[in-house]
C-alpha cells in the first residue's frame, strides 16, 4: 500500500549519470499521502514510447485502503532520457478503479479581482469533494492560504509567475500540519518553481480568467483526477 515517500539511487542506462530519486506523494481523498512503492527486485527501464494505460498505476491507501490511479513514478535525466520506475503490487490500468460517479460540470468564475481568484480556486476544492474550505489560520509569505480538512492551497493573484521559495513554504507548511497542499497560481510558474514542485509532488495549477483552474504537471493531474 502507498504511504510516506522514498528515495532511492539510480544510474542512468543511456550516459550513466547517478540520481537520487525521490518517490512523489499524492493527495488520497481522506487527506493521506500516497506515495507509490516501487519494486526493489525490478530496475527502472528506459520509456521508449508511451500509451495512455501505462502511464498510470492503480495504487491503495495505506490509511483508508481507498484505491486510486497515480501517475507511473518516473525520473528524466538530463541526457533526455526518461526512466520509469516499476510499483510493487500495483496494477498498471485505470479500469482496475471501480467506476466514480459523474461529477457535475465544474461552474467557474470569471475572475477579475484577487478575490475572484481565491473563490474560483475554493470553488474548485468543492468541487473536487474538499469540504469545509475557508482561510487558512496561517498566512502565507505571498498569495492567500485556503484550508480544508487535510489539504492546504496557496492561492497567488499576483501578476509575478509563483518562485521555488513559494512552492517550498507551502510544501513546508503542510508537512507541519500533516497535510496535502496544491497551488494555485494567476500567473503561472517559473522552470525553477516546476521542477521544485515535480521534485516534492505538488499539484500546480494555473487559474486563467474564466476561473477554471488548469493542471500544469503530473501532481496536479493526480489531484484533479
Amino acid at each position: 500500500m502507498g504511504g510516506m515517500s522514498e528515495s532511492v539511487s539510480v544510474r542512468c542506462p543511456v550516459c550513466g549519470r547517478a540520481h537520487l530519486f525521490a518517490v512523489p506523494s499524492y493527495p488520497c481523498v481522506c487527506g493521506a499521502p500516497v506515495a507509490p512503492p516501487l519494486d526493489p527486485r525490478t530496475e527502472p527501464a528506459a520509456v521508449t514510447h508511451r500509451s495512455w494505460e501505462e502511464e498510470w498505476v492503480t495504487v491503495h491507501c495505506a490509511a483508508c485502503d481507498r484505491p486510486a490511479a497515480w501517475p507511473q513514478p518516473e525520473l528524466g535525466c538530463a541526457c533526455g532520457t526518461v526512466l520509469r520506475f516499476p510499483v510493487a503490487g500495483a496494477r498498471d490500468a485505470l479500469r482496475d478503479i471501480p467506476p466514480r460517479p459523474v461529477r457535475p460540470a465544474f461552474r467557474p468564475v470569471t475572475i477579475r479581482t484577487a478575490r475572484d481568484a481565491v473563490t474560483a480556486a475554493a470553488l474548485y476544492l468543492r468541487w473536487l469533494g474538499h469540504r469545509d474550505v475557508r482561510r487558512a489560520d496561517r498566512r502565507p509569505p505571498s498569495g492567500i492560504g485556503l484550508a480544508a480538512p487535510g489539504v492546504l492551497a496557496q492561492v497567488d493573484p499576483t501578476v509575478r509567475p509563483a518562485d521555488a521559495r513559494d512552492v517550498e513554504c507551502l510544501w513546508l507548511t503542510a508537512m507541519t500540519e500533516s497535510a496535502a497542499c496544491v497551488y494555485f497560481s494567476l500567473a503561472g510558474y517559473g522552470d525553477e518553481a516546476r521542477a521544485r514542485a515535480d521534485a516534492l509532488g505538488v499539484p500546480l495549477f494555473v487559474l486563467d480568467l474564466t476561473g477554471t483552474p488548469q493542471p500544469v504537471n503530473r501532481p496536479a493531474e493526480a489531484f484533479a483526477a
